[in-house]
């Protein structure tokens, strides 16, 4: 097993009710509920278990509840008072200390809350996955906690009716530490994803926490441990728990593209990640068609890995690196080949559309981009290269139209610069691209 902590720190700053299996303890009013029902409990017991539960999974010491609940001008038998408590704490819980549900003893040394922990959920319709902790320390396995972190991103963004942050904000706040509050306010979010993951061999475990932002209160966390092959369910897994946890309700079609699964080569999933860990770092492109190709190398019905190989080909060509024949031509390649394995796979058919825009195929790079989107509402990198193609689709045909142009200014999409020499923008009506530190003026419709 990994030794990754499952502790919920700082939980007692919650304010609202915590519930563990069909009960639940309110702090501010004191008491201890059964289904709703109110269940009697003397002060000693609920201070426990207030304790225990403020670091659920973690051992509380007798010293530690000694000094908490018996202060030291407290004249009683300590050992007695704390043997009792627990028993009457027990009882009102239905455990036993043989096979315990809630509460573990951990002899000589204290207890331990052992149920699962979470807190009322608030309405959550937007929320922000902050990138993973690599717990290792190694830098060498950045690229692991960052494709994690993407990966959730991707997944919980397949949920209709939960708006979630981009990968691009989300990373600005990579070894940031600031509060939870102000990021949200920030991103405008009402919730917050927070965690960690550790990686040791092929096994991998990720420790996620979902956060009231506003009450900064815990409402869900949970520790996942998998086989490196099933890292994609882990990832199917932790977006349903948290689908359930903010009531949002999924579609029949959202659930079966989030149940959608399958078992991928430890090996090739990890040269994947090295992949579009060095996709986004512009100048490693290069670094991840590599990677990419060591991924199709090693399990060569991998979809994703030649959708990323796509990408990076079509790259270079935008930038003009390599010619036509050795990137968007050959990209096409590759994506047709993605999709031939995964046609749901909504990333595929962008990289289709982006090597069809430089092949000119402005058919074929509409009509992807339309299904990826489709596919995959909050996929940042199709709405993107959407704009930019409803860009340069302005200026290289004779019918412009006011609602292309709008299209894209509905986008977002006011200037692109790529790091090649392509650079398109526009104001208002008037649109211009550099190509080749040429300048070129027009208007967006007639």
């Amino acid at each position: 097993m990994l030794g990754v902590p499952t502790s919920l720190p700082d939980a007692h700053r919650s304010r609202g009710t915590i519930r563990f299996g069909v009960f639940e303890i309110d702090p501010r009013a004191g008491e201890l509920r059964k289904q709703g029902a109110k269940v009697k409990l003397q002060e000693q017991p609920f201070q426990i278990l207030k304790v225990l539960l403020q670091r659920p999974g973690e051992i509380i010491t007798r010293e530690e509840l000694q000094q908490t609940i018996w202060p030291s001008d407290t004249f009683v038998d300590f050992d007695h008072g704390l043997y009792n408590a627990i028993k009457r704490l027990r009882e009102a819980l239905g455990d036993s200390a043989e096979t315990p549900r809630f509460v573990e003893t951990l002899s000589r040394r204290g207890y331990r809350f052992v149920g699962k922990l979470e807190c009322e959920a608030s309405r959550v319709r937007s929320l922000v996955v902050l990138p993973l902790e690599n717990l290792s320390r190694d830098p060498e396995q950045e690229y692991f906690a960052e494709g994690m972190t993407e990966a959730l991103i991707t997944t919980l963004a397949k949920i209709g009716e939960l708006r979630v942050v981009s990968r691009t904000s989300t990373m600005l706040y990579k070894g940031v530490h600031k509060p939870l509050r102000e990021i949200a306010r920030d991103l405008e979010v009402d919730a917050i994803i927070e965690g960690t993951v550790l990686r040791a061999g092929d096994r991998v475990r990720i420790t996620t926490q979902l956060i009231d932002a506003a009450k900064e209160a815990h409402l869900w966390a949970e520790s996942y441990e998998r086989d490196l092959r099933d890292v994609l369910t882990l990832q199917s897994e932790v977006a349903q728990a948290v689908a359930r946890e903010v009531r949002v309700k999924l579609t029949p079609q959202e659930q079966a593209d989030i149940a959608q699964v399958r078992r991928v080569d430890p090996e090739a999933y990890e040269a994947y990640l090295k992949g579009r860990y060095h996709w986004n770092r512009r100048p490693g492109v290069r670094k991840g068609i590599e990677y990419f190709e060591q991924a199709i190398a090693k399990d060569p019905s991998y979809a994703a890995a030649y959708a990323g190989l796509a990408d990076c080909l079509s790259a270079l060509s935008a930038w003009g690196v390599v010619p036509a024949s050795e990137g968007c031509v050959k990209a096409r390649v590759f994506a047709e080949k993605a999709l031939n394995l995964d046609h749901s796979l909504g990333e595929a058919h962008t990289s289709l559309a982006f090597a069809a825009l430089y092949d000119f195929d402005f058919l074929t790079a509409q009509r992807e981009f339309e299904r990826s989107i489709e596919l995959n509402p909050r996929y940042v990198t199709a709405h993107h290269l959407f704009g930019f193609y409803l860009g340069v689709r302005l200026l290289v045909t004779s019918h412009r139209t006011q609602i292309e142009t709008e299209q894209m200014m509905s986008r977002g999409i006011t200037r692109i610069q790529f790091e090649g020499p392509l650079e398109f923008s526009f104001s208002g009506q008037e649109v211009e691209v550099i190509h080749g530190g040429k300048s070129q003026r027009g208007v967006g419709f007639p």
